[in-house]
């Protein structure tokens, strides 16, 4: 099977959660990191999904799944370990056309979530479409060994550099030829360094702004 690769953005949308152990609560923190209101549905949390609770970082629904739960929400993850329940919800959220994802059955989900390296707003997807989750693994732990986190401080650099670039006007092709400069000059490295000095000047030199970096560089 083919998927559609896709970003969501799921900031203030309802997103509910069907189950209370601890594969349940990875799937609530990912939501939560992501800005979603979170609902949890089971009549026992975890100890982790009980300190969310207790924070208010999330609603807690004690109780069996039932259909009126999926009421205003934007996307559902069936995380129960009882296969006639996960069925239930798989089968009503097609019914009241809300995206689902059945926690390792993907005939039963409308997307599958990738294995993630998180650097900052630097995402690096690794899928292999349901079909090997250990593989999916593998590659997660070699990607985050060889991108480190100087790659989501460069990516956060570029994010605020772009904007000051547009603003200065000029061609699209012209901007575009700052930025490929940027990216292959060695502002990874001297950031990796901790170097705030040589990241300043390549900005410089290559964009032609004055760019303060100790926001991100300490």
């Amino acid at each position: 099977m083919r998927y559609y690769p896709v970003n969501l953005d799921i900031r203030g949308k309802r997103c509910v959660v069907v189950g209370g152990g601890a594969v349940a609560g990875r799937k609530v923190e990912r939501l939560l990191e992501c800005g979603a209101k979170v609902s949890v549905v089971s009549e026992k949390l975890s100890p982790a999904l009980e300190e969310l609770k207790e924070t208010g970082a999330i609603e807690h629904v004690p109780s069996d799944y039932d259909e009126r739960h999926l009421r205003g929400a934007f996307l559902v993850v069936g995380a129960t370990d009882r296969d006639e329940v996960n069925g239930r919800i798989s089968a009503d959220c097609r019914r009241a056309g809300i995206l689902v994802n059945i926690v390792d059955e993907p005939a039963r989900c409308d997307f599958i979530l990738p294995s993630l390296v998180q650097r900052g707003d630097l995402q690096i997807a690794v899928s292999t479409a349901g079909r090997s989750p250990a593989l999916a693994k593998k590659l997660r732990v070699e990607l985050a060994e060889r991108y480190g986190h100087a790659y989501g401080t460069l990516a956060a650099i570029l994010g605020e550099l772009r904007a000051e670039v547009m603003k200065s006007g000029g061609t699209a092709d012209g901007r575009g030829k700052v930025f490929e400069a940027l990216v292959n000059s060695d502002l990874l490295e001297a950031i990796e360094r901790g170097d705030r000095e040589r990241v300043r000047s390549i900005i410089r030199d290559l964009a032609g702004l004055e760019f303060d970096v100790t926001r991100w560089m300490k």
